[in-house]
């Protein structure tokens, strides 16, 4: 993201009333990261296929991809799209891959799931709102 969110088109934005401070964004990525790679090193061992990391894949992708879109790009509709999409994928994830061995771990992607959904709501009020 480089200085993008110190940037002038970011800060002149209509943001939403409920958006974070900016350190409530790192503090939370880094809890969700250690979920998520929890969760994951769990699930690939026990369901180590091509399908699991095509999805993986997918995710990672879309969440790298966002900030450039978002923030570089300044194309907020498509990232709307970008971390609408990222949000299923990680239910996909949450639903699919829940059987009895993973029935409990699955909830350490609800962190992901929920700051998903928030930071939704923050590009969709940046879209609706500017």
């Amino acid at each position: 993201m480089g200085d993008a969110v110190t940037s002038e088109w970011y800060t002149n934005l209509n943001k939403a009333p409920w958006t974070p401070p900016g350190w409530v964004f790192g503090a939370t990525w880094t809890l969700i990261m250690i979920c998520f790679s929890a969760y994951l090193s769990y699930l690939f061992t026990i369901r180590n296929s091509k399908f699991v990391i095509f999805v993986y894949t997918i995710a990672v992708i879309l969440n790298v991809s966002w900030n450039y879109i978002f923030f570089n790009q300044q194309l907020t509709n498509l990232a709307l799209i970008n971390i609408t999409l990222l949000t299923l994928v990680i239910a996909y994830f949450f639903i699919t891959f829940c059987d009895d061995e993973l029935s409990k771990l699955k909830y350490l992607l609800l962190p992901y799931i929920i700051w998903l959904c928030i930071a939704t709501s923050l590009n969709g009020y940046v879209v609706f709102n500017n």
